[in-house]
């Protein structure tokens, strides 16, 4: 009686199948997704950020009505809820790494994707993702509701308000992606908050309060500050906006190397 074979190949040579290989970075991808809207903490985010858009961007309108100010883009609105709006991204982009580390799940999370920099871009790109549509999103939410309350104080041209909303995308996307690289590097949530609230809003607060020649130079080159000329469209930045946005990146590319030698180094 003959025996029947098992070997299983994929050719004339009788190689054997290696089977599945993984999803590469688009299942790192979709992974993180999945991982991402599991969880509370980003519906909350956004929640709290289009709550303090809407309030913010019409009680700025309302004021610079009240005071007569004079015609402005009515984009400025959105872009100055920014300042807060931010942090509700900054907590998003935090959480898709620091939930992971306090309970030890990124643990599965390393072997599903054995490459530890690809865990890392996933999580950035969809941060990025995150950070640029909702920003958008926001902006438009805010120009609607400022342009009542400003009454004659704003003027709207489409190229203008389509600039300022996509500059809210750039920006908040890039400060996710330096969020998620500090994240990476400090491994805790409250660590990763304060150093990002400390660099993005602290310290541009205390070097503009200090003055002097050399702190003010200094804070031109800030996240925040540098996001604010890419934003505004009033013409008073000091470098074209091409190289607002390479310092933005040199931020977020810095932030992120961090994290990688971390992430590198050191076990999950």
């Amino acid at each position: 009686m003959g025996t029947v074979s098992t070997d299983v190949s994929d050719g004339p040579r009788g190689r054997t199948d290696p089977g599945p290989t993984g999803g590469g970075f688009v299942g790192a991808f979709a992974s993180e997704w999945t991982k991402l809207w599991t969880i509370r903490t980003p519906y909350v985010c956004l929640l709290v950020g289009l709550v303090v858009t809407a309030v913010f961007t019409f009680y700025y309108g309302s004021i610079a009505r009240i005071n007569d100010k004079p015609v402005q883009p009515v984009g400025n609105a959105s872009v100055s809820s920014v300042i807060l709006t931010q942090f509700a991204l900054v907590i998003l982009a935090m959480t898709m790494v620091t939930s992971e580390y306090s309970t030890s799940s990124v643990r599965t999370s390393l072997l599903w994707v054995p490459l530890r920099a690809r865990v890392q871009l996933a999580k950035s790109s969809l941060s990025a993702l995150v950070g640029f549509v909702t920003a958008g999103v926001w902006a438009v939410l805010g120009i609607a509701l400022a342009w009542g309350p400003f009454q004659g104080h704003a003027g709207f041209e489409l190229p203008e308000v389509a600039y300022q909303t996509a500059a809210m995308g750039v920006y908040s996307a890039l400060i996710c992606v330096l969020t998620v690289g500090v994240s990476f590097a400090l491994r805790t949530a409250a660590g990763a908050v304060a150093v990002v609230f400390f660099v993005v809003s602290a310290l541009p607060g205390m070097l503009v309060g200090l003055g002097g020649p050399v702190l003010l130079a200094i804070n031109a080159y800030l996240p925040q500050t540098v996001g604010g000329y890419l934003m505004s469209s009033d013409g008073k930045a000091p470098f074209p906006d091409a190289v607002s946005l390479l310092i933005l990146l040199g931020w977020a590319v810095a932030a992120q190397i961090a994290g990688l030698l971390v992430l590198r180094r050191r076990d999950a």
